[in-house]
């Protein structure tokens, strides 16, 4: 893994993948009232949770297209405000900003999903190694670990990012949930993102117990990879070729940028969604740096108590 595809932009710590003119608008966005946001730090469930924001909100007819998905559900950062003020309401933003560069309104609605630090390490790894030029030779997992805990890749440091929002967990416009609770027990946090989204979206679901199983059926594994995993690799190609009434000018500046050839392969986009998958990475002296790093990062805090009930090291 190589530092040299990072650089501080207005103090967040980004790939190069990022556009230093789209981030800008990303921190400069002025949040709506009817904004539903889904704030992750990278690789804790975000697609998935936005992906059933939508299939909520469409009554289980989410976009069937990875295109026709980024419109309904921009991802900030990427695609720049333009994206935010151009979607179609309701809709939701995708965000992995820290609270405090997050676009925030009293009004809007922030769904803030975290993930253990064992597995999103390991998530990250093979997302970050797809975005890795071949130049670079050292694209093991223990490299990349080093670069995990130093906050070396976009978005900096994990635990900053978790806490800044953890923090924000008793505002009414916050919910805070876990990728294992909701992966866990998905029926019950679809209907308490449904209520959160407003109290008819989960009284329909309760009402009509069919459309309820069509939304948890769409957003399944096995669907979200026929929807995701074959489309990926032509998303900049896809954006730029929008027509006419659906082009986004802030989306120009990636035309000339060569930014996906000559990197090392990487797993699917959407790739197991497990938990626990880290015991197959980590090695013991991994789990002690590891160990090192949360003890030193969470101290004063209770925010790992979220995960007390999954056995982590």
């Amino acid at each position: 893994m190589d530092v040299e595809n990072y650089r501080f932009v207005d103090g967040l710590w980004a790939h190069r993948v990022l556009h230093e003119d789209i981030l800008r608008s990303a921190f400069s966005y002025q949040a709506h009232h009817d904004d539903v946001f889904v704030a992750t730090y990278p690789k804790c469930g975000t697609t998935w949770t936005q992906y059933l924001i939508l299939s909520i909100l469409s009554k289980g007819e989410p976009p069937k297209r990875n295109i026709d998905f980024m419109l309904a559900s921009p991802f900030l950062e990427l695609m720049g405000a333009e994206a935010a003020e151009r979607m179609s309401r309701p809709g939701v933003l995708k965000t992995h900003l820290p609270f405090n560069k997050a676009p925030y309104c009293k009004d809007a609605k922030y769904i803030c999903v975290a993930r253990n630090p064992y597995d999103v390490c390991v998530s990250y790894y093979y997302h970050t190694k797809g975005f890795t030029p071949k130049s670079v030779k050292d694209v093991s997992f223990a490299t990349f670990h080093d670069l995990f805990i130093l906050g070396k890749l976009s978005y900096g440091d994990y635990f900053e990012h978790l806490l800044s929002w953890y923090e924000q967990r008793n505002l009414t416009n916050v919910l805070f949930v876990t990728y294992e609770q909701a992966k866990k027990d998905s029926e019950l946090w679809a209907l308490k993102i449904a209520d959160f989204l407003g109290k008819g979206y989960g009284d329909e679901l309760r009402k009509e117990p069919a459309l309820l199983q069509k939304v948890l059926e769409v957003c399944s594994l096995e669907n979200m990879r026929r929807v995701f995993n074959d489309n990926i690799p032509n998303l900049f190609e896809d954006l730029l070729s929008l027509p006419p009434e659906k082009a986004l000018k802030s989306v120009e500046v990636y035309r000339n940028l060569d930014l996906l050839e000559e990197m090392h392969e990487s797993e699917a986009f959407v790739r197991k969604g497990t938990v626990g998958d880290w015991r197959a990475h980590f090695t013991p002296e991994l789990i002690a740096k590891t160990k090192t790093w949360i003890n030193k990062k969470t101290k004063g805090s209770d925010v790992m108590q979220l995960w007390s009930d999954i056995e982590l090291p």
